[in-house]
């Protein structure tokens, strides 16, 4: 595990955080368009426009966005960086702390996160900042369930929108937020080994092409996945592939038909952590297994030590 990890102080985080005494109430992992629409412009709430993530720009959020809702890059702001000459990984707490102070949240904040909406792949932008935001320590996280598109399909009669909608961009204030390191929710490719030899679940949440090693990743060195692993593709996560997420009792059904337990231990991985946080974000948030982790790292570093044994069903060579 990185150094930066056992260097950050848990004392102080749990201080700075408001833990110490017991465990803080989480939000909600989902909220809809009406609870959203109930609470705009209640303080502490934060509402974060994600729709870059999912192909949006910041003139697409000038032109049009959620009232108060604060824009962020998620491939340009920081929230992944290149570590150990691997792509997408989890930058250092204080790096982080920075990311999310400028968007104007602190440790009481309670952030909700607008994804584009449109497929899974715009979703897993959301989930891995959620995740982001859970490793730092904070509870109080929410995405929008079927993001900006269900936002702006709600209409009336006469279909209008019924959901409101601002234009102009909105400067937060930069406000301290302090990162209450959960190191326990990370894992690298020797804990993942380790975590083989225990007989712990591996998900590949990645399209079945590169499950089986029919496509390779620009960003592996080869293709195939961590032998043993089972295929639950992100495109299962939500329903049709689209922008709303599937309920406990189908991601379950959905999971047993892949043959991994929904109560066991389990480690998603994909590329570079992204479709593989919506396959946490499904197995711990929504169906409700704590025993789940997100190997950030995933094929891109994996795939770095070619002394790291693969599986693949199909030889493209």
């Amino acid at each position: 595990m990185r150094i930066w990890i056992a260097s950050l102080a848990l004392a102080a985080g749990l201080a700075a955080s408001g833990w110490l005494g017991g465990v803080a109430a989480a939000a909600e992992p989902l909220v809809n368009a009406k609870w959203l629409k109930e609470n705009l412009g209640k303080p502490g709430l934060v509402v974060i426009d994600l729709r870059s993530g999912g192909g949006g720009t910041r003139e697409d959020y000038v032109k049009e966005h959620i009232p108060g809702a604060v824009f962020s890059d998620y491939a340009k702001d920081g929230w992944r960086e290149k570590i150990n000459n691997v792509e997408g990984m989890l930058p250092p707490p204080e790096k982080v702390e920075r990311v999310i102070g400028a968007l104007g949240v602190d440790n009481k904040s309670h952030v909700v996160i607008v994804p584009m909406g449109r497929q899974a792949l715009d979703m897993g932008a959301a989930t891995r900042i959620y995740w982001t935001f859970k490793v730092m320590g904070h509870d109080e996280v929410s995405i929008l369930d079927g993001g900006w598109a269900g936002w702006t399909r709600d209409l009336d009669a006469d279909k209008k929108p019924v959901n409101p909608l601002a234009s102009g961009g909105v400067t937060p204030q930069a406000r301290t937020f302090k990162a209450s390191l959960r190191s326990e929710m990370l894992i690298d490719a020797e804990g993942v080994q380790k975590a083989m030899a225990r007989g712990v679940a591996l998900v590949d949440n990645r399209p079945n092409d590169f499950y089986v090693g029919a496509t390779q990743a620009p960003v592996a060195e080869a293709p195939g996945t961590i032998p043993g692993a089972k295929n639950v593709p992100e495109s299962w996560i939500t329903g049709n592939n689209g922008g709303t997420f599937r309920t406990k009792a189908l991601l379950s059904s959905l999971y047993r038909q892949a043959g991994v337990d929904v109560t066991a231990e389990q480690i998603s991985f994909c590329n570079t952590g992204h479709w593989a946080s919506l396959g946490w974000f499904a197995a711990s948030e929504i169906v409700g297994n704590k025993k789940t982790l997100m190997y950030d790292g995933s094929m891109a570093e994996w795939t770095k030590d070619p002394k790291r044994p693969l599986q693949q069903t199909i030889k493209l060579n």
